[in-house]
């Protein structure tokens, strides 16, 4: 990929500075209405591809601080699932304890009893 990008930039100042000895003449700017000057086509050549290039790479920079800002974003996410699951995985830890320290078959005796009991109360 690097040699690619060397080719591609090396081709491009190549063809630059072709450009820039074949188009000597001078052109007249308008910048806004009432002011304009003369300038050789390659000097504008430079100063437009200047220009894009810095546009380009402000471009890139705040799309890297956007990503950023958003990975931190998701970091702090991943680290309040991360306690939130710590926290689910000791509550079930509890309850399993809870759950095997109690007979099951006692359990189910004194649930029969209560509701006998409370079919008695009711009649």
């Amino acid at each position: 990929m690097r040699q690619i990008n060397f080719g591609l930039i090396f081709g491009f100042g190549l063809a630059m500075v072709y450009f820039t000895l074949e188009n000597t003449t001078s052109t007249t700017v308008q910048i806004i209405p009432g002011v304009s000057t003369s300038l050789p086509l390659a000097a504008l050549l430079l100063i437009s591809a200047g220009l894009g290039a810095f546009l380009a790479w402000l471009f890139g920079a705040w799309i890297g601080m956007m990503r950023t800002v958003e990975s931190q974003n998701s970091f702090k996410e991943l680290e309040a699932n991360q306690a939130r699951i710590q926290e689910l995985e000791t509550d079930i830890s509890r309850y399993r304890a809870g759950t095997h320290a109690v007979n099951p078959s006692a359990f189910a005796k004194a649930n029969i009893q209560d509701l006998q009991s409370f079919d008695s109360n009711a009649a």
